[in-house]
């Protein structure tokens, strides 16, 4: 999984700053994360434990 912040429609805004990719680079937006199968599991695992944020990407659509 790829995970584009330039494709993200919360990109620079609150919500952004509560991504789980945010807090694993420690800094703003605007950065890409690969993440595998393993990975992705583990961090919602991580998440649904309330220790670690939620990734909450929302990709842009054509038409934006």
């Amino acid at each position: 999984m790829l995970i584009d912040c330039n494709e993200c429609v919360m990109q620079h805004t609150d919500v952004c700053k509560g991504c789980i990719v945010t807090a694993l680079l420690d800094g703003p937006a605007g950065h890409q994360v690969e993440l595998d199968e393993g990975e992705k599991q583990a961090l919602g695992n991580l998440a649904a434990a309330g220790l670690v944020p939620e990734l909450r990407l929302l990709k842009k659509t054509g038409s934006e």
